[in-house]
């Protein structure tokens, strides 16, 4: 059996994503890396820091990106599918720049590849999410927060990315632009295993994350819709992440391929403990909209946690 990873990316330690540290967390586990590396500002040193990992497993791949041609985030998908086009492992591990795995998961990891590898009615495995915001104590756990999603996919042709790259879809006879097509698409076939994904995406200085925001902005929007936003004044204040005493507070360990990373936090002193809840950003963030506040504590508080009308972009198996 074979394990591959791959990930994509552009600006990313720009950006503040931890791409190295989610290259790292699965690279003992998989026997070849494929990262798919855009066509970065020079002042971004992300190739720099995944070649000082040293290790023979991992591959650059240089690309460009183009929002014309793949626009609505569907470039994100484009890269992906670059990525996962050049490995060859019979299982694909893939983690966006912004997801890290915890060590004690890793023979967990192994031991259901393994125990799954000649069951192709399994087309994908799903994983658990923790999605930190803010600092590196506080989670999202609300009804706009996805719980699980796929991360591993069998080497099979007709996988593809799918939307923004969220998650995977098989689409056959596949031409290779409309990423975020419904129709003639097909949900991966999947089983459980018992790990999860530490999702850093939304844990930066709050300047940033506005920087951040304006870039994904425009890779879902295009550049004269940013433009306008700016024209706006929407991106002059510093982010602003709610009140964080509101948030569900994590007391577990992290990653340790995340300790460098995490000396890094400066920013405690420009969060919030106190205030409203939601944030006072100029756009609202969909969690901190009234009718979904509603929703959550409706699920949290009445419902025992179970999700109303949850999206599953995946079959479950009973495996």
């Amino acid at each position: 059996m074979k394990i591959s990873g791959f990930t994509m990316g552009k600006n990313a330690l720009k950006l503040y994503y931890p791409m190295r540290q989610s290259v790292e967390s699965i690279l003992p586990l998989v026997d070849e890396f494929v990262v798919a590396l855009g066509d970065s500002d020079e002042d971004d040193i992300t190739r720099a820091e995944i070649a000082a990992i040293g290790s023979e497993k991992i591959r650059i791949v240089d690309t460009v990106w183009d929002i014309e041609k793949y626009p609505r985030g569907m470039e994100h998908a484009h890269q992906t599918d670059i990525a996962m086009n050049l490995c060859t492992g019979d299982w694909l591990f893939y983690l966006q720049s912004d997801e890290v795995v915890h060590e004690k998961d890793l023979e967990i990891i192994r031991k259901r590849c393994e125990d799954l590898v000649d069951d192709h009615r399994v087309e994908g495995l799903v994983f658990r999410y923790r999605h930190f915001w803010g600092d590196y104590q506080h989670v999202q756990d609300g009804h706009c927060w996805y719980r699980k999603e796929i991360r591993i996919v069998r080497n099979l042709p007709e996988v593809h990315s799918w939307e923004s790259a969220q998650s995977f879809r098989k689409i056959p006879g596949f031409e290779g632009l409309n990423y975020r097509q419904q129709a003639g698409t097909y949900k991966l076939n999947v089983a459980e295993v018992d790990a999860e994904i530490f999702h850093y995406g939304w844990v930066r200085p709050p300047r940033v994350m506005q920087n951040k925001i304006k870039a994904f902005s425009a890779n879902h929007r295009g550049k004269e819709s940013v433009a306008a936003m700016e024209a706006a004044h929407q991106f002059d204040r510093i982010f602003d992440y709610g009140n964080l005493a509101k948030l569900t507070l994590y007391t577990g360990t992290h990653p340790a391929v995340m300790k460098p990373w995490m000396a890094n936090f400066d920013w405690k002193e420009k969060l919030r403990f106190s205030g409203p809840a939601q944030s006072q950003n100029p756009f609202m963030a969909k969690h901190d909209k009234p009718k979904y506040r509603v929703i959550t504590w409706i699920e949290k508080n009445l419902l025992g946690g179970r999700r109303l009308g949850e999206f599953r972009n995946y079959r479950l198996l009973k495996r």
